[in-house]
């Protein structure tokens, strides 16, 4: 059965998140709130995660997970970016926007794209996911909570609940968050290449 951890969403308790924090440690997969629906993540260095994250998803190898990340720092230290791309970066983070770029050898092979040697790298506008990465004490391996076979994301905690109360060490339970996922931006190609158009609007970043 999954904790429930309700926290306030602008000023989230820290001991509670410590304590989903130690239930990542050992090795479990929570579901927090961020600024496109709710996602579940799991510690990078946690050597079956992607294989879970990617089961209870229903993915395969092929569709890249995500890596919340603090801040421009920490991506720069598992994603390669040259000045154009950091460019981008800086302009779009926080914010919902995934960007995919090549993998540092910081990133574990497991978790990268199998053939590109690529990942998926975000930075959430949302003060409970930055105190779970925080609590973590390093970024968090994640993907967005869309049930399997649906579409859409989950954006209530209790549904949450009640769908996954068995698959998942904990819930952090952040309120409502929107309901739509990330947009997604390829940046491995010459020029950028809008992927999927979510919660991100491309315009604001010079994008179509």
């Amino acid at each position: 059965m999954a904790q429930i951890f309700v926290v306030h969403p602008e000023n989230p308790q820290s001991r509670l998140l410590q304590q989903a924090g130690d239930l990542l440690a050992q090795g479990g997969l929570v579901a927090v709130p961020t600024d496109s629906s709710y996602a579940v993540v799991a510690r990078l260095d946690d050597k079956d995660a992607a294989e879970r994250l990617r089961r209870l998803r229903g993915l395969d190898e092929r569709h890249h997970l995500t890596l919340l990340c603090r801040d421009l720092a920490e991506i720069s230290h598992f994603a390669k970016v040259d000045n154009p791309q950091y460019r981008l970066l800086k302009l779009a983070t926080p914010g919902p926007w995934t960007f995919i770029l090549e993998a540092t050898k910081e990133v574990p092979r497991r978790v990268s794209h199998p053939s590109r040697k690529t990942i998926g790298i975000r930075v959430p506008d949302h003060r409970v996911a930055l105190a779970l990465i925080d609590a973590a004490g390093s970024p968090l391996l994640s993907t967005t909570l869309i049930p399997r076979d649906e579409t859409l994301p989950l954006n209530d905690a209790q549904e949450i609940v009640a769908r996954y109360q068995h698959d998942l060490a904990a819930i952090v339970d952040g309120g409502s968050c929107p309901f739509e996922p990330t947009t997604v931006i390829d940046l491995t190609a010459e020029a950028p290449q809008v992927v999927r158009v979510g919660r991100g609007d491309p315009a604001e970043l010079g994008l179509s």
